[in-house]
């Protein structure tokens, strides 16, 4: 079986939408579309050469359509991000032109994708993907970047159809520059009682 992992830059307030850029995701009349920048440092830099190492993609239409226009001539950046297979779920597109792109239809697709054979699979960006892979509690790690600034508006990572769900922190590291990086793997149920008792 293979594990999915969610990798998302996100604000305080919980937005994911645009931080690469100003025209990366303008939907919603967005206007903070490039938030990341100016957090950006050589700690971060190092965290994230090292999470884009060679490993499958799932990816939703939208950020598929936004790596497929940026990516193939940046691989320099993101070694083998040409050579690793890109699982797009979508009900508008079925090919494309970058090579080792397939599609996928349905949340039982992903299953099937999740029990075969071979390497972890990150989903970057892909906001509805991940709200969808959470409803069915499908993702296994969280790999976030949570930058000190709110937002207000925007789309954020965890809608209305995620579970409640418990998670174990495996590594964290705090930039120069207040970036709080930290990977969760899943950990069963949410338990609860009384604080002291």
């Amino acid at each position: 079986m293979r594990k999915i992992i969610a990798l998302s830059f996100i604000t305080l307030d919980g937005v994911m939408q645009a931080p690469g850029g100003p025209e990366e995701d303008t939907s919603g009349g967005f206007q903070y579309g490039g938030w990341t920048a100016s957090y950006y440092d050589e700690a971060s830099g190092k965290v994230m050469q090292e999470q884009m190492k060679s490993a499958d993609l799932l990816l939703g239409r939208k950020t598929f359509e936004i790596f497929a226009s940026y990516w193939p001539e940046h691989a320099d950046y993101w070694p083998g991000i040409n050579h690793v297979t890109k699982y797009v779920m979508s009900n508008t597109i079925d090919k494309s032109t970058w090579e080792n792109s397939l599609f996928l239809k349905s949340v039982d697709d992903i299953k099937k994708l999740k029990a075969s054979e071979g390497s972890d699979i990150q989903v970057h960006g892909s906001g509805q993907l991940i709200q969808l892979l959470l409803k069915h509690d499908l993702v296994d790690e969280l790999w976030l970047k949570i930058f000190p600034l709110t937002l207000g508006n925007g789309k954020k990572l965890f809608g209305d159809g995620t579970i409640p769900s418990a998670f174990t922190l495996t590594d964290n590291l705090v930039t120069p520059k207040g970036v709080i990086i930290a990977n969760y793997k899943r950990a069963g149920v949410i338990t609860t009682g009384i604080v002291g008792v």
